[in-house]
């Protein structure tokens, strides 16, 4: 089983036969804001201390630092990433960098369908938008406010006529028992496929039966029906994150080993402001060095099944 063969286009076997600290970067995420126009209960939000928005100058000089490394995949997300006024040009700016080859971008379908319609022209041709539940009802309690479901389906559907849409759905006691109709409903409205998660707060064990021929979702089913965690890494996992040599995801001037370490209010790795990108991997190279991943609490608990999966396949073309 390759990974990029399910769906995770990111995650190529050639990606981990070759991965090194000085291959091209592969994924990239920058934080533009935590401001969000949304109130989940599930979601940690930022740090109080690297809270507060990108200024344009500063979001070009991070993709400019990841350009230097020939990156092919960077997505935007915050917060929500639509409420940051200078997203469009951020777009059209990254466009223009010959590696990149997707932009990506992680939403909670919002906005106007004209403004996704302009960032699809710019150069988005990667949408995440949330959708974790199949009401109205569900879906406003989920989201703390009015979430006005019925824009966010209208969006979801438009977008999946035009362009890659994943939806990812965030369970807990709130909508688990709904998920088959949710994994319907979103069927229905084109997705090219859909990303099941258990918040961290919750980390329960996934139970749903049922098949998909969405390839995401029938891996992550897969998994359940065979008694494995979404999140978690055990005791026969590799030990370390190699999504670190050519992964990155940057908050505020601060780069963290994941997204996931960033949001569970993990410590940043460095800084990334007025240096290049090789003193950065050597931060991250320090990083990687002295965490054993299956000791480190937040690794531990919360890194996802695709990742664990991806640096076990690293560890053993390494081991060849």
């Amino acid at each position: 089983m390759k990974l990029e063969d399910i769906g995770f286009y990111t995650l190529s076997d050639a990606r981990a036969r070759s991965v090194s600290w000085s291959s091209d970067l592969q994924r990239c995420e920058l934080i533009l804001t935590d401001r969000c126009n949304f109130k989940c209960l599930y979601c940690r939000g930022i740090k109080k201390d690297l809270q507060g928005d990108l200024t344009l100058e500063q979001a070009k000089e991070v993709v400019d630092i990841w350009a230097s490394g020939n990156l092919h995949n960077i997505r935007f997300s915050g917060g929500e990433p639509t409420i940051w006024k200078d997203l469009l040009e951020l777009v059209k700016y990254t466009k223009s960098k010959p590696s990149i080859e997707h932009i990506a971008l992680s939403t909670n379908g919002s906005a106007s369908l004209e403004y996704y319609l302009a960032l699809i022209d710019a150069g988005v041709n990667d949408f995440s938008i949330s959708l974790d539940a199949c009401c109205a009802a569900t879906a406003d309690m989920m989201a703390g406010t009015n979430s006005r479901f019925n824009h966010i389906s209208t969006i979801i559907r438009e977008l999946a006529e035009r362009t890659y849409v994943t939806v990812g759905v965030v369970l807990d006691e709130r909508n688990n028992s709904e998920l088959s109709n949710i994994i319907s409903y979103a069927s229905n409205l084109g997705v090219a496929d859909i990303r099941i998660i258990p918040s961290a707060q919750s980390n329960h064990f996934l139970k749903i039966d049922g098949n998909t021929t969405r390839k995401i979702l029938s891996y992550r089913l897969n998994n359940i029906k065979n008694g494995r965690h979404v999140r978690g890494i055990t005791k026969t996992d590799c030990s370390k994150c190699h999504l670190v040599k050519d992964d990155m995801v940057i908050l505020h001037g601060q780069h963290f080993p994941c997204v996931i370490y960033m949001r569970e209010q993990g410590e940043p790795i460095g800084s990334v402001y007025g240096k290049t990108l090789e003193q950065i991997r050597a931060e991250r190279k320090e990083w990687f060095e002295k965490t054993d991943t299956r000791e480190q609490i937040i690794c531990k608990n919360n890194c996802l099944d695709v990742c664990i999966d991806h640096n076990n396949v690293v560890e053993s073309y390494q081991k060849e």
